[in-house]
């Protein structure tokens, strides 16, 4: 059975299972001794808000090695680089059937990567790969400093999403 997230859990985990979690979601080693350091939260909002704002501060070698652990849009995760069971997930909703897309997620990619120079992020969760295709379309057109801002606010989302995720689980207790 599952329930919701439970910042207790969090809470009360030992220091180094806690910082292990947080990289899984966000794979910044600052960030995480940061977070961890604010224990204890007084709700889930508060600990949200202490992702968030750490995240915000991500230097260019920091967001460089957090995306590092993301698959391309469309593409498989190679468990030995990427969070595999989590890119598997939150990707569910791009269908690897539908050749077009894949093709045309590619493409996007492709142009993303030559523009900006490192891997297109977000939030695929509860996205349709036409959804995360348009997305990306309208994210070729940011200036460098938008997308760098728009990236990190992604896998901030994405970072959010993961520990909710841990926490609601039965496995965290």
């Amino acid at each position: 059975m599952t329930t919701g997230p439970d910042v207790a859990r969090f809470d009360a985990w030992p220091e180094d299972e806690a910082r292990r979690r947080l990289l899984t979601c966000l794979d910044v080693p600052r960030w995480a001794d940061e977070v961890v350091a604010g224990r204890p939260y007084t709700d889930l909002g508060a600990l949200e808000d202490r992702m968030t704002a750490v995240a915000a501060t991500v230097t260019d070698d920091e967001l460089a090695r957090a995306l590092a652990r993301h698959p391309r849009i469309g593409e498989r995760a190679d468990a030995s680089r990427h969070e595999a069971a989590h890119s598997a997930r939150e990707q569910s909703g791009v269908d690897r059937g539908d050749a077009d897309l894949l093709r045309a997620l590619e493409e996007a990619n492709h142009a993303y990567e030559e523009r900006f120079d490192r891997v297109f992020i977000i939030r695929a969760a509860g996205r349709t790969g036409r959804d995360v295709l348009d997305e990306l379309a309208r994210r070729l057109d940011n200036t460098p400093a938008a997308e760098r801002t728009e990236t990190v606010g992604q896998l901030t989302q994405i970072a959010v999403l993961r520990l909710r995720e841990a926490l609601s689980s039965e496995e965290s207790t």
